[in-house]
């Protein structure tokens, strides 16, 4: 069951929140996507890339696929599809997949090598490799697997069929060895107030869909009557009596549930989801849940303070599971346990998982094939001992020097912008300089790899080994509770294709995966790098100072640190690019949520600004070529631009816009360049083009401290954005000139 606030924390760590998180509020998590096809940008389109390519993707002569344009559109009107036109045009997202782009194509070719390393495994085991064989070989034993059916799940439904008072049902939500299905999340990391230790942290959840909008908004009728429809078939299919009446009575739980839910923007709000309590004090806060029964059930009987994040969620869920009769929900539950174990159980099970929540949530017309999802499963579970070997095979030492002078060339711009504002006093100068100066910076993989000796894996045992890896992660985090922090542990693996900010650390971590073409070649142009990985680095640096992230101070301690009239004037202006966000209509009456995706926004906008910038400043003087007819900073655009280039289907969209706290592709490349003055010089921008935005005049510099990457699966839509038709209103808006980040609690790109 998903926990909206925990879910989102999760997403912007650049991972997907899972039911079984160890942290329902901050852990990001490990599962990769991919791609079945790569571009080809020296031949100017799409070519078909064997599925055991493991060959990094080039572009261009120098970095960019200058075919993929479009010289029909117009740049000032929309940059996206001037940069990319041509590619959209040819591009077909392949059937296994809701969307296709640059990120796809690297989460692909890391998909081959993480493949090709554990067939490796299976086929020729080691001490080193025994485990990821085993676990991928348990996968991949389909016929085992058949021949299993349910059986591996009736123990856990019997439990569910046999509990005949609350207080079991809670103590089975709190179970180590299962899926914990339940309506509050427990989990462990560091004290946003005390990064030294770690704190139990707890989110209420409970729903099923994507997010509460699914359940509230008459534009999602028609997906929670499927929803409706799926639940029931998948309670028929385990057997549970009268399937159709409790499907509807636990849809109609779950719609209270999504009423008493928090809004995803407010979920963002640090100040507002870090709320200590004693057990004893939310007892009495949230009567009708026995708390206490869930804390034992997960270990954690002698906790003494436990961080709530959406606190006013927890007395209305509560209520309603107090309410709500036995029959109910124990039917939840036992449909929870179904969903989630569906994907691990024989086909009629899986496929009926996928039609929902591929095909239906996500407009996926086909399912992975058996091995894609071997390869995702076992990477997740066992991600650090694929990493470690992934690094050996795949990761130059020299990419990670080049990084570290592109990291410190990007800070030292940033450092010499905060000295430059003229809207922000001394103090908070001070303070800011003193937090860009304590970053740390984690680049391709960690010193120490995670020992898994403690988890047992079975070659004949899927479900088994999944279960085993829940129970293994949560005691990992429950037997350091009382333990200093582990400042080195990373949140992502290495061939993780993406990044992240996390305030907490007050560091910026770049897993190796996404250290290739098109972020990073060190064999393209110096501009099309910092237009691609140096924008990434400036993002992630960004966060440390967006709407949230600026409420950490350099130590990673949640503490406000600004002058009252600073913040005031930070405020306003991200408020001003919040409104503009909330004007792009992406599908027809869907707009851009520009308060839940404001702290990417601002990263995105921070990143592109400062990369620029340093690209500026690594010329020394010196003119930059023009190469192909393109001069240097269109390089850095169209570096930024190639990034984001995307295609997405419809259903993957709607989910992205309701569900993501990252603007859709297009309005990541729109939406940041009409902000940046060097943007409108570069490309010969008039005032008439639909992305024009009229200058804020002289003393207006917004380089103000920003924000930071759910991503969402996505998939194919026709027309994309359209011409933005949303954008000519806001020509009438100031353009942001240029603008700082920050960052909140950890956020990544996709």
């Amino acid at each position: 069951m998903a926990h909206l606030c925990g879910d989102l924390r999760a997403a912007q760590m650049g991972g997907r929140g899972q039911h079984h998180s160890p942290n329902p509020m901050r852990t990001p998590h490990f599962l990769t996507t991919s791609a079945l096809l790569v571009l080809s940008a020296a031949t100017a389109g799409l070519a078909a890339v064997s599925e055991v390519s493991t060959a990094a993707p080039h572009y261009g002569t120098w970095g960019v696929d200058l075919s993929g344009r479009d010289s029909g559109v117009m740049a000032g009107d929309d940059f996206f599809r001037y940069a990319s036109g041509t590619w959209l045009k040819r591009a077909t997202i392949p059937e296994d997949l809701p969307r296709f782009g640059n990120f796809d194509v690297l989460n692909l070719l890391s998909e081959n090598r993480v493949h090709e390393i554990l067939e490796e495994a299976r086929r020729h085991p080691t001490d080193a490799t025994a485990k990821i064989g085993a676990f991928y070989a348990s996968f991949m034993d389909e016929e085992r697997v058949e021949q299993l059916g349910m059986k591996p799940i009736e123990p856990e439904l019997a439990k569910i069929k046999a509990a005949t008072t609350r207080a079991g049902l809670i103590e089975l939500m709190g179970r180590q060895d299962g899926l914990h299905i339940g309506l509050f999340g427990v989990g462990i990391s560091a004290d946003e107030k005390d990064p030294s230790r770690y704190a139990v942290e707890m989110a209420s959840g409970g729903l099923s869909l994507p997010d509460k909008d699914y359940y509230l908004k008459p534009a999602f009728a028609e997906t929670k009557a499927k929803f409706e429809s799926y639940a029931a078939g998948m309670l028929e299919r385990i057997g549970w009596p009268d399937a159709a009446r409790q499907a509807k009575d636990l849809v109609a739980f779950e719609t209270r549930l999504a009423e008493a839910s928090w809004e995803r923007a407010a979920c963002r709000n640090r100040d507002k989801t870090y709320n200590p309590m004693t057990p004893a004090e939310l007892a009495a806060y949230a009567p009708g849940f026995d708390f206490a029964i869930l804390l034992e059930a997960r270990g954690l009987a002698k906790v003494e303070r436990v961080i709530v994040g959406d606190n006013t969620a927890f007395p209305k869920k509560a209520a309603i599971f107090a309410d709500t009769s036995l029959d109910t929900l124990k039917a939840w539950m036992a449909f929870g346990i179904a969903n989630a174990s569906a994907p691990y159980l024989s086909k009629s099970f899986a496929d009926a998982h996928f039609g929902f929540n591929g095909r239906t949530l996500s407009g996926q017309p086909e399912q992975k094939t058996r091995w894609k999802r071997a390869v995702a499963v076992t990477d997740g579970a066992l991600a650090e001992a694929v990493g470690e070997i992934y690094v050996a095979r795949y990761f130059p030492a020299e990419s990670k020097r080049q990084m570290l002078d592109l990291v410190n060339n990007i800070k030292s711009v940033l450092g010499e912008r905060i000295n430059r504002l003229d809207w922000m006093c001394d103090a908070t100068k001070q303070a800011a300089q003193a937090k860009l100066a304590r970053f740390a910076v984690k680049i391709g993989y960690p010193d120490k790899f995670r020992d898994y000796a403690a988890l047992t894996v079975k070659s004949d045992d899927l479900y088994g080994n999944v279960i085993r890896s829940i129970k293994y992660e949560w005691h990992r985090h429950l037997d350091r509770l009382d333990q200093p922090v582990d400042r080195a542990e990373w949140g992502m693996p290495p061939q993780k294709v993406n990044a992240y900010y996390n305030p907490t650390f007050n560091e910026i971590v770049f897993p190796a995966a996404i250290l290739q073409p098109p972020f990073f070649d060190p064999q393209a142009d110096p501009a099309v790098n910092y237009g691609g990985i140096g924008g990434v680095i400036a993002h992630e640096i960004s966060h440390g100072f967006d709407d949230q992230g600026r409420k950490s101070n350099g130590e990673g301690i949640l503490k406000d640190w600004w002058t009252a009239e600073d913040a005031a004037k930070f405020n306003a202006r991200a408020e001003h690019l919040a409104s503009q966000y909330d004007g792009m209509e992406i599908l027809p009456n869907e707009h851009i949520n520009g308060h839940l995706t404001l702290g990417e926004n601002i990263a995105d906008l921070g990143g592109l600004t400062f990369a620029l910038e340093a690209y500026h400043v690594s010329l020394h003087g010196q003119a930059p070529p023009v190469l192909d007819g393109v001069t240097g900073d269109q390089r850095v655009f169209f570096g930024w631009a190639q990034v984001w280039r995307q295609k997405i289907r419809d259903e993957a969209q709607r989910k992205q816009l309701h569900a993501d706290p990252h603007s859709p592709a297009e309005a990541r490349v729109n939406g940041v360049v009409r902000n940046i003055d060097a943007w409108y010089a570069a490309f010969d921008i008039k005032p008439g083009d639909q992305l024009y935005l009229k200058p804020r005049g002289p003393g207006a510099d917004l380089v103000s401290l920003a924000a930071h990457k759910c991503y969402h699966e996505s998939g194919e839509r026709r027309g994309l954005m359209g011409s933005y038709p949303s954008f000519e209103p806001m020509a009438r808006s100031e353009r942001f000139g240029t603008y700082l980040s920050t960052a909140r609690l950890a956020f990544s790109i996709p």
